[in-house]
């Protein structure tokens, strides 16, 4: 699939951010009718200030076990060398941090279950990378809606039709024309399978692309991973892909990492996609 692909600049956006007007600001110059306009779940959690400070969160019983048993044995020893995972992440898999790592997977365990809770990190969509202290976000319950409010104010403010998704750096794996996530997706298509996406796609080397959480307009499933993954190519990953890589950039505990630390590096939330049919059409970068 050919595309054309701009991701554009923002500030950080911290909670209560007008993420729809900042949205409008940055594509108003840009976006043409039929254009998918794709943006970082994460960004607009954390406008909408979808967090919970996990420092504040009493861990249970089951939530140490899958801290100290599950993640740093199962994941440490098997499942994340059965995944492929590097031994650099599986160096910190077996070492977990067990009062902070027991408080996240209590954290899983209220929100998305037992059984996303048994991925190693990104469980059901719970995220904590590019965040301060020991914030996480927790995934939109109303992505759809979301979606759809947003293509709505694009047509009203800017007069353009365009398609809205929202978009999880987090993987779908394809075999043949089956797709297998690890977090609920309301995409036709897409299967959640929780860890077993991994696990399985790691392990067999399937195509791995970024996960379309939320779409607009009915697309297939096929059409709506090709522009999550070239959006996401076009992205970046932030301050880091995992708050370990975030704590090592700027030299902190993983607890410490502040708003204004994450201000600091570029960002860009959002992405124009635009299905190229004519090779020689005006536009931005290929994809």
């Amino acid at each position: 699939m050919k595309v054309r692909v701009l991701s554009l600049k923002s500030a950080y956006w911290r909670p209560g951010a007008p993420y729809q007007r900042l949205i409008l600001d940055m594509i108003k110059n840009h976006v043409k009718d039929g254009d998918f306009v794709v943006i970082s779940e994460k960004a607009i959690a954390t406008a909408l200030g979808n967090l919970v400070d996990e420092s504040k969160l009493k861990a249970g019983m089951l939530a140490y076990i899958l801290a100290r048993v599950w993640i740093r044995f199962a994941w440490g020893y098997l499942l994340g060398v059965t995944a492929r995972m590097s031994l650099k992440n599986i160096q910190r898999l077996r070492c977990y941090p067990l009062r902070e790592g027991a408080r996240h997977k209590q954290l899983c365990l209220m929100t998305v279950g037992f059984f996303h809770s048994l991925k190693h990190w990104s469980e059901g969509g719970i995220d904590v990378s590019n965040l301060p202290g020991s914030m996480a976000t927790i995934p939109l319950a109303e992505s759809d809606m979301v979606a759809k409010t947003l293509r709505d104010e694009v047509q009203r403010a800017l007069g353009k039709r365009v398609v809205v998704m929202i978009v999880d750096s987090d993987k779908t794996f394809t075999f043949r024309n089956i797709h297998l996530a690890s977090r609920p997706t309301s995409v036709e298509g897409i299967l959640n399978v929780g860890p077993l996406a991994f696990i399985l796609g790691r392990a067999l080397k399937l195509r791995a692309r970024s996960t379309p959480i939320a779409v607009s307009e009915k697309v297939s499933a096929e059409l709506a991973l090709n522009v999550a993954a070239s959006a996401n190519r076009a992205r970046g990953s932030g301050s880091g892909r995992t708050v370990w890589d975030a704590s090592a950039r700027f030299n902190v505990p993983v607890t410490q990492l502040t708003w204004e630390m994450l201000e600091s590096v570029e960002h860009r939330p959002v992405t124009l996609v635009r299905l190229r049919s004519d090779p020689a059409e005006s536009g931005y970068g290929d994809g």
